[in-house]
């Protein structure tokens, strides 16, 4: 449990157990699941945790809470990571005021079926006093799911942002993480919130009206002073779609190491010319690294084999991701490797077509294997 010093609890957990994030996001230094105190003559409770960490959040509520009452639940956002231990909580403490967004109150039901709750649903600008702590609400549909919205405390100059913010990957019992925050909240914004890039810009002109200090985010560590400042610039570039990379991302899928090999040969060309290249192997790299690469450098080199009459599946699978998260205004230049019927190009290209303000590269790369 860590006490801060503007009053604000942290209580949540982090699983180091968890190998996948929502069953397909790998975390190998596992995952924060974030709930916060908030202090006052009245008590606020800031979100859940999932159900794999209940049991230690339930006993850091009660140490922080020491025999008191809190008097409400601030639902920001309800996906299971979050939500899950709200019932508990409404059976528990049922006194206390469930405060959660007009369209948040509508879907309660759907996750809780025969729990009694006594909810309070907010609007846009709506404030709540705790004592000395003045909470007010900004909605935040679409990042990612229609009713989250987030909480701005004025006395603490704290937003606490749910997903918004977030990283992969877990934090010290106090909520505190030394590691740089960027490089696993890149992959975690462009897999989680990518899609949702004008709904996160519209958030941060709001948030950008408040004097924020710190940010509390539901994933990930705190961050105060200029680690916040910093992360609101990244956010800025990253809900604008703007890349931070330069130069090419290089990625393959081969099967037998031809096409492995010629997008190797083009790196290298680049490099002798004085681009900057990162290289990614599509069968060894899971996509949602190669979502975050993608969508951080300017310029993309696609290579990939032919496969039954089509394009390899983890090639095609990198293009699917991308087209779902909104994948657009970016360069892009494709290698296909065939011998009896190359596809590959054609394939990349449905897929390519379908995403906004691409840029093509006219020459085509195609690389027979009997050459």
């Amino acid at each position: 449990m860590n006490k801060r010093a503007d009053g604000i609890i942290y209580i949540g957990a982090s699983d180091t157990d968890i190998d996948l994030f929502e069953n397909q996001y790998p975390v190998p230094e596992g995952m924060a699941y974030n709930s916060y105190v908030i202090e006052d003559e009245k008590i606020a409770v800031v979100d859940t945790v999932d159900a794999r960490v209940s049991e230690r959040w339930r006993s850091r509520l009660k140490e922080a809470l020491g025999g008191r009452k809190p008097s409400y639940l601030i639902v920001q956002h309800l996906e299971p990571d979050h939500s899950a231990n709200i019932g508990w909580f409404a059976s528990e403490y049922p006194e206390a005021e469930i405060v959660i967004s007009a369209k948040g109150a509508t879907m309660l039901p759907q996750f809780f079926r025969d729990v009694t709750f006594k909810t309070k649903a907010v609007k846009e600008g709506d404030v709540l006093e705790l004592g000395n702590h003045r909470l007010s609400f900004i909605m935040a549909p679409m990042v990612h799911w229609p009713e989250v919205m987030v909480t701005y405390d004025s006395t603490a100059k704290a937003l606490f942002s749910a997903d918004a913010f977030g990283e992969f990957g877990a934090t010290t019992e106090d909520g505190e993480d030394d590691d740089e925050w960027a490089s696993g909240a890149k992959r975690y914004y462009y897999n989680i919130c990518g899609k949702y890039g004008v709904q996160v810009t519209n958030l941060l002109k709001k948030a950008g009206a408040l004097d924020v200090k710190t940010i509390y985010a539901l994933h990930g560590p705190i961050l105060s002073g200029e680690n916040a400042a910093a992360a609101v610039a990244h956010y800025k570039n990253w809900g604008s779609y703007t890349p931070e990379s330069e130069g090419v991302l290089v990625a393959y899928a081969s099967i037998h190491g031809n096409t492995e090999n010629v997008a190797k040969q083009a790196a290298q060309m680049l490099e002798a010319k004085g681009v900057q290249t990162l290289l990614m192997d599509l069968t060894r790299t899971d996509v949602s690294y190669a979502v975050a690469e993608a969508f951080d450098h300017p310029k993309l080199l696609l290579a990939a084999s032919s496969y039954d009459a089509g394009l390899f599946p983890p090639m095609e699978n990198l293009l699917s991701h991308l087209k779902a998260k909104n994948f657009n205004g970016r360069t892009v230049g494709l290698i296909e490797n065939g011998s009896w019927a190359p596809t590959a190009a054609k394939e990349m290209l449905k897929h390519i077509e379908a995403m906004k303000n691409i840029s093509m590269l006219p020459e085509l790369v195609d690389q027979l294997a009997s050459k």
